[in-house]
């Protein structure tokens, strides 16, 4: 992930017509599909998107340094390709903005499903790369958080846990949500002391601030409880 995170260039050289041409080519020798056909016809048939080479056909991993520069159609085309693979995992993007995403209705049936097919895993690494380089940065954070609550939280996803700390978290590129979302996964983690996913020091400045925290929210506590015995009390005595 440290090869991906820091090895993409400010500006790409090649054009984004290139890599169009491409995806294009590649649909319709492998499903006689252009990619805007697959973007409607294969909503919601979960057995086409289930084979893996479905996903690699709608997020072409552009792993290779200086691919590609990112165009108004490509990054059209991959919001598309995006709601649509959501859907297949039973997630869906309710902020085109910020990228927020929540579970869809029929979401036990398709966390099942990936709870099943583990290769699910490689293909949302796949994804989180592709946001990250054509434009859909700010999309990363609120994908892997979910994924994070999912797993740590509501123990929806432990099939996968594994995968979303060790490559879902590392691929978000902005240091400080990739930084949060560690803190995050550390205080909902458990046992702690099998945390390994930052150094140590890390780590007791983390629990430092959750100590730190708890104090703070049971004094509040304490404040409001002799608040209120104050208050009773001189109702008490008007009585």
């Amino acid at each position: 992930m440290q090869t991906y995170r820091h090895d993409y260039p400010v500006s790409l050289s090649h054009t984004a017509t290139l890599v169009e041409t491409r995806v294009t080519y590649l649909c319709l020798i492998n499903t006689g599909l252009h990619i805007s056909d697959i973007h409607k016809e294969w909503h919601g048939d979960y057995n086409k998107l289930e084979y893996p080479l479905s996903s690699f056909l709608i997020f072409i991993n552009f792993s290779l340094k200086g691919l590609i520069r990112a165009s108004q159609m490509i990054t059209k085309n991959l919001l598309k390709s995006y709601k649509l693979m959501l859907d297949f995992y039973g997630i869906e993007l309710i902020n085109e903005i910020t990228g927020d995403v929540r579970k869809t209705e029929n979401w036990m049936e398709r966390f099942d499903n990936f709870n099943r097919h583990t290769h699910n895993s490689l293909r949302i690494t796949r994804i989180l790369k592709c946001l990250g380089t054509l434009g859909y940065r700010d999309y990363q954070a609120p994908l892997v958080k979910f994924f994070l609550v999912e797993t740590l939280v509501n123990g929806q996803l432990p099939n996968i846990k594994e995968s979303v700390l060790n490559y879902f978290v590392f691929a978000v590129l902005d240091k400080k949500k990739r930084r949060n979302l560690l803190k995050f996964a550390y205080e909902n983690y458990e046992p702690k002391e099998e945390f390994v996913w930052c150094p140590k020091k890390i780590q007791m400045v983390m629990q430092n601030l959750i100590v730190t925290h708890c104090v703070k929210f049971l004094l509040n506590l304490t404040d409001l409880h002799m608040e209120n015995e104050k208050c009773f009390s001189r109702k008490n005595k008007c009585l």
